[in-house]
């Protein structure tokens, strides 16, 4: 499979793609030998590559789940300085990992990372609709006609959701716990969901992705998991 020569780089985990870049136009990085200063120049991912002088294997596959704190950006560095999930990792010291999707600033629980982007694909793609589960808390409390009604699907940005599944976990005074199932995964689609409704999102925790779930980690808190794991 023909890849971009910066893709090649950051799928055996020795940068990010914007790292590598770098690396290249530098003049740092051999391929087969020669030097190549074309970032996007596509080369067959089992190429030898060497940068200043050193080979760069092929990584071995990893993978982690995160307990996200509410307040930190998935990216590896924010124009704005504000904190990031990667500091989370810092006592990680394998080859360097990606967040496999997003969680936002406001959003908490279970995050991915890997350095196996085939698999990362895999389980973005929208197309398999893999299933994803948050625990919400809301106000004020959804009757159970709202919860039906959003469950079979509504309009957002002239396109309808997917069902999906929204279950009453418990109720207080003034808010309530909310089981969401998504079976895809539009930009903040359970605020907007709750939010055309008039109910405002206090907490959103995503509990499991598919058969991966976040189970006692604290938060700040990750794991390493088996490839039979995932």
């Amino acid at each position: 499979m023909i890849t971009e020569l910066q893709r090649i780089l950051s799928k055996r985990g020795m940068a990010s793609r914007k790292e590598a870049a770098k690396l290249i136009l530098e003049g740092k990085v051999n391929v087969n030998g020669q030097v190549c200063l074309d970032p996007t120049r596509g080369f067959d991912q089992r190429v030898l590559i060497e940068i200043s002088g050193q080979k760069v294997n092929i990584s071995q596959k990893h993978y982690l789940v995160l307990h996200k704190p509410k307040g930190l950006v998935v990216t590896r560095s924010d124009e704005k300085g504000r904190p990031t999930v990667y500091s989370c990792l810092e006592n990680w010291h394998g080859p360097l990992l990606q967040a496999v999707g997003r969680l936002d600033l406001a959003s908490e629980g279970l995050l991915l990372f890997t350095n196996d982007h085939l698999w990362a694909d895999q389980l973005m793609d929208p197309k398999k609709h893999i299933k994803k589960i948050y625990h919400v808390q809301v106000t004020p409390i959804p009757t159970e006609e709202c919860l039906q009604k959003l469950s079979l699907g509504i309009l957002l940005d002239g396109i309808k959701t997917l069902p999906s599944q929204f279950e009453m976990i418990r109720t207080g005074d003034k808010n309530a716990w909310i089981k969401v199932q998504l079976n895809e995964g539009r930009n903040r689609q359970i605020r907007k969901m709750f939010g055309s409704e008039k109910i405002e999102v206090l907490r959103l925790v995503r509990v499991q992705i598919g058969k991966l779930k976040l189970e006692d980690l604290t938060k700040g808190e990750w794991r390493e998991i088996a490839i039979s794991d995932v």
